[in-house]
């Protein structure tokens, strides 16, 4: 007999009735029942219950088992009575009589219960880790994460993809977002940086005349945390040569929804997966008010500025901030004039605390306007807003009035605000959309100066000649973005494959040819040397688990994971080094004041 099991936990079912079996797991539970011990055993693969009878020699010492132990036992399997059977449990109609055991690791008194969800704080849960993830519903979401990285690997296989593995010691380079930077201890003063993304070895692989490269890729971010971003986390990295913008989606579209079509049911209920039309940035934001929109919410976004400019319309609030260049939004939220007026009262509460005075709205009764901004707006200025918004007898509309920028973005909120104040989201479907048509540039007020509004080293769309005849903020780039239910699942972009238009297009940025040179130097160099049009994307394979397992944060989908301020408590990291290290790198600490004093504290 093995050393440690003839079955696993999962395994036994009442064809094994009268056999003597070996197993190996986890006390998950004990229940004494009158001096008849039972043990729920617990691996990966199932539980099987086991029951150490009265009068046995082991009782005694069983007893003493604590949960979490690591035990091994030998027994014969018998058929639970019909009335004690679990019909919810695979191996429900059996239990083994425990005949031996050995102990093969005791537990301690463990610091939140395994068994069953005690509500655990997530620091004590990620201190713990391994505990945690001993849990069932744990362990479900790892094996899907594994389950989905193997199910990407062979559809990209399957359409001859080659698989690359790109550098982690890398240069930094401006990006986007802060490098992670590792001191060199031979070259002292220089700094290696944590890859943002492979992107330009990426390139380099096309210009080296490999066609179809993709990655299960690392990626690096010094940002701050939120529950769906994370400091370290991973991507389906995907770059192609002689291809346009649909050719990337039309290859890389079904790999996505086969995806998760074979998922679609993880959580118990199958989703359904609709592909949208391509939607254009300017739409996205003007209608959705976000470029990443969720579509399962049927609510839209009109423009009614010009009603409320009329001279008949006598609301000052929104008047003066028309007359200063900004934006009436308006939401329509159909059949809901008839609501109690707790429900626009709590919409209204709901604007103030995101920082907006309120939420005005107008709502439409038998033909009539009613609502606090209805006496401002005369009959003539409704009936254009009923025109302007599609509004119907029964509808009421919302509005937020604000310079262009923030309009946008607190109309994209105030609509998911009423959708969800409406209990009419889509359910149980999964609403894919590729926005398009990004503009190359945006104008950051923090700076006073035009930069890059994506990806740096996207092609603009009428090339050489656009960069060099338009207004720069009128300029749009072969970039893309794969949406779904609200969340950015992949950026990508036809590649800028030319010196003279990158140069151009950094230029434009305020980037000269002494830093294009010095930052990307080594991509620049191989494009002077036969560069393909190339292009690609890449999706953030957490984010579609996420999406997957229904979970809001993206620490439920990975085994080992730092908590919202990047520290992780498992490891103690990041960690205090000895003087000894910092002199090998040549590093002297300047720490602040306030952080010596905390850590004196």
């Amino acid at each position: 007999m093995h050393a440690y099991r003839t079955h696993r936990c999962g395994d036994l079912r009442l064809s094994h009735v009268g056999e003597t079996v070996k197993l190996s797991g986890w006390i998950n539970r004990k229940r004494d029942h009158g001096g008849v011990l039972f043990i729920d055993l617990r691996d990966t693969y199932g539980v099987t219950q086991c029951v150490v009878d009265e009068g046995s020699p082991l009782l005694a010492h069983a007893e003493q088992w604590r949960n979490e132990s690591v035990i091994t036992i030998v027994g014969k399997v018998r058929a639970r009575p019909g009335e004690s059977a679990n019909t919810k449990l695979p191996t429900g109609e059996i239990e083994v009589y425990i005949d031996e055991a050995d102990v093969q690791s005791a537990a301690d008194v463990i610091p939140f219960q395994v068994a069953e969800d005690d509500g655990a704080g997530e620091d004590l849960r990620l201190k713990y880790r391994y505990l945690d993830l001993r849990r069932e519903k744990m362990q479900k979401k790892i094996r899907l994460r594994n389950e989905v990285t193997a199910s990407i690997r062979r559809r990209m296989i399957e359409q001859e993809f080659q698989e690359f593995q790109t550098p982690i010691l890398t240069a930094s380079s401006p990006e986007g977002a802060r490098d992670y930077l590792v001191p060199s201890r031979l070259h002292p003063g220089k700094f290696y940086a944590l890859p943002q993304a492979p992107q330009q070895f990426k390139q380099m692989l096309m210009i080296s005349g490999f066609d179809k490269y993709f990655q299960i890729a690392p990626c690096f971010r010094d940002e701050d945390g939120r529950a769906d971003r994370l400091a370290e986390f991973y991507q389906l990295d995907v770059e192609m040569s002689f291809v346009t913008q649909e050719d990337i989606f039309n290859t890389v579209q079904p790999v996505i929804e086969g995806m998760f079509e074979e998922f679609s049911d993880f959580t118990g209920t199958k989703h359904k997966i609709e592909w949208l039309p391509h939607l254009r940035y300017e739409d996205a934001m003007l209608k959705y008010g976000s470029d990443k929109p969720d579509l399962r919410n049927p609510l839209e976004i009109v423009d009614v500025s010009d009603v409320f400019a009329r001279d008949d319309v006598e609301f000052k609030a929104f008047k003066g901030v028309i007359s200063k260049g900004g934006v009436v939004r308006a939401i329509r939220a159909p059949k809901v004039s008839d609501r109690p007026r707790s429900f626009f009262d709590k919409l209204n509460n709901w604007a103030q605390s995101e920082g907006a005075p309120g939420l005005g709205y107008i709502s439409f009764s038998e033909g009539e306007g009613k609502g606090p901004i209805a006496k401002f707006v005369p009959e003539a200025a409704q009936i254009q807003l009923k025109e302007s918004a599609g509004l119907e007898d029964g509808d009421a509309v919302f509005f937020i009035c604000d310079q262009k920028s923030k309009a946008e973005k607190m109309a994209g909120l105030a609509r998911d605000a009423i959708c969800d104040a409406m209990g009419n989201r889509e359910k149980n479907i999964y609403k894919f959309c590729w926005v398009v048509d990004f503009p190359m540039y945006e104008f950051d007020e923090t700076t006073q100066k035009i930069d890059f509004s994506h990806n740096p080293f996207s092609m603009p769309q009428g090339g050489m000649d656009d960069l060099e005849n338009k207004d720069p903020l009128g300029v749009y780039a072969y970039q893309y973005d794969c949406v779904c239910n609200g969340f950015e699942l992949a950026s990508g972009a036809i590649r800028n494959h030319k010196p003279e238009i990158m140069a151009k297009a950094f230029g434009i940025a305020g980037y000269g040819k002494d830093v294009l040179e010095k930052e990307f130097g080594g991509m620049l160099n191989a494009m002077r040397y036969g560069a393909p049009p190339h292009g690609g994307c890449a999706f953030g394979l957490d984010r579609m688990i996420m999406l997957l397992a229904d979970e809001p944060n993206l620490r439920e989908v990975y085994a080992f994971v730092m908590n919202g301020q990047y520290e992780d408590q498992l490891m103690n990291a990041p960690s205090d080094i000895t003087p000894e290290q910092l002199k090998d790198l040549h590093i002297k600490l300047n720490v602040p004041k306030e952080i010596k004093t905390e850590k004196a504290a």
